[in-house]
């Protein structure tokens, strides 16, 4: 009797930890990358034939490559506001950038009504380090620790001088969680990888969540053997010497792509591989600098080029190796379908716009047949399966739609020829715009 009390009181004592240790064997690991102003050409995996990246095609040779994937916006704030909430940047806030100029919006930012990622993994029991760029507030209450990070180091605007970390208006712009870090120095893609490392190697109990926001290959145009180009307070330092924009590009993404292999192989390392979910998107798609491969248009458009991005998902042992998906995925996606791979969840009553991709990905399932849409500086466009609409890209051409599956360069417009189509699709893009605006989140004045 007194035996079996013994054991009952020592399998009590244990069973927090033994749950604990069961929960965190259940739940994946979850590591987010990415990549600023990467077009959809500018991986070798993607066709590049200027830039080798042989980490990335590594990850997708072991993993998922995405050739229709796409950011919910055109530029960097609305497509970042997004992923962290799984709604539409629209119904979210944030439907354009929030810029460094006092003059413009610099008091704009993700607000607190809005639930995001990392809110929800912590809750669910992960430990949750964000590393590189933010862009969704530049004031000290949109930090990304009062919005579910535990760790932070970064910047908060929407780019630094990759050397001295200052802001497009010469402020310094250079961050420890909450605080700024004027002693840490280096070249910020560097300093982004290397957090990053530090903080998975210092997991070892709970499941982790890592968001790793990289700067490259954004402007300014600085490889890792360059020096400093602007000065504090504004302006650019006149001896500064300018390198060729398109070998610092390559070399941007070249010190991008290793950094990626280092995350692999630390994974590795701490015997992590089997237990983590990586996934790799770029935020729009490149301007003029970059490649966009065969599609129309460049960031900041809403032709192809300006959101069908590179996207490449890895889980050993979870999800199929070496294959290619062809299905149409937008990036407000990730958040239902981490949250689905964590066991974690939102708020009841707290509405998102993404679906889940678990079971396309684990068991290559289509996903139900779905309306996708764009809106961005006056223009919007939306997808209705292999059909694309494009309303005011152009004066000239107002109202656009093509065959995606037999002219993905968007170069021959049928809106002439398929005129129900497209009054339908006009429609259905209405009733969005109304349904986002009636729930939006507001932003205060100045």
């Amino acid at each position: 009797m007194i035996r079996t009390l013994i054991i009952a009181l020592s399998v009590y004592t244990l069973l927090p930890a033994l749950l604990s240790a069961a929960d965190a064997i259940s739940k994946p690991n979850i590591v987010l990358i990415m990549a600023d102003d990467l077009g959809y050409g500018d991986l070798s995996c993607y066709g590049s034939q200027n830039c080798n990246t042989p980490h990335l095609d590594r990850l997708a040779a072991n993993g998922i490559r995405f050739t229709d994937f796409h950011s919910s916006g055109a530029v960097c704030s609305p497509t970042r506001a997004g992923l962290l909430t799984g709604r539409y940047q629209q119904r979210a806030g944030i439907d354009g950038v929030v810029y460094a100029n006092p003059k413009k919006n610099r008091h704009h930012g993700l607000q607190k009504n809005e639930i995001t990622l990392a809110q929800c993994l912590q809750d669910a029991g992960y430990q949750t380090g964000m590393f590189g760029k933010w862009h969704l507030g530049y004031q000290r209450q949109y930090n990304p620790t009062f919005r579910g990070f535990q760790q932070f180091v970064g910047y908060v605007s929407g780019n630094v001088d990759y050397f001295a970390h200052l802001d497009g208006t010469g402020v310094f712009d250079w961050w420890h969680n909450a605080e700024l870090n004027r002693e840490e120095q280096g070249y910020v893609t560097h300093l982004i990888n290397d957090h990053a490392l530090e903080f998975i190697r210092q997991q070892q109990e709970k499941p982790f969540f890592v968001y790793i926001a990289h700067e490259a290959v954004h402007s300014p145009y600085q490889g890792p053997h360059d020096q400093p180009m602007r000065k504090e307070g504004g302006g650019d330092i006149k001896s500064a010497k300018r390198k060729d924009i398109a070998n610092a590009y390559r070399e941007m993404n070249t010190e991008m792509d290793k950094g990626i292999g280092q995350i692999v192989d630390v994974l590795k390392e701490v015997n992590l591989t089997e237990k983590t979910f990586i996934f790799f998107l770029s935020d729009n798609g490149a301007n003029k600098n970059g490649s966009n491969g065969k599609l129309r248009g460049f960031k900041g458009s809403l032709w192809e080029g300006g959101h069908r991005v590179p996207a490449i998902a890895c889980w050993p042992g979870r999800i199929p190796e070496g294959t290619v998906c062809d299905e149409p995925v937008i990036s407000i996606d990730l958040m239902p379908t981490i949250l689905e791979l964590a066991n974690a969840k939102i708020p009841a009553g707290h509405k998102l716009d993404g679906v889940s991709l678990v079971s396309l990905l684990k068991d290559r399932k289509s996903l139900v047949p779905r309306q996708i849409f764009w809106e961005y500086n006056g223009k919007s466009a939306m997808r209705q399966g292999h059909w694309k609409l494009v309303l005011n890209q152009t004066r000239k051409e107002p109202i656009e739609l093509y065959d995606l599956t037999r002219d993905m360069s968007e170069s021959k417009n049928l809106a002439d020829n398929q005129p129900q189509r497209v009054q339908q699709m006009q429609s259905a893009l209405a009733a969005w715009k109304s349904d986002v605006q009636k729930t939006a989140t507001t932003q205060p004045e100045k």
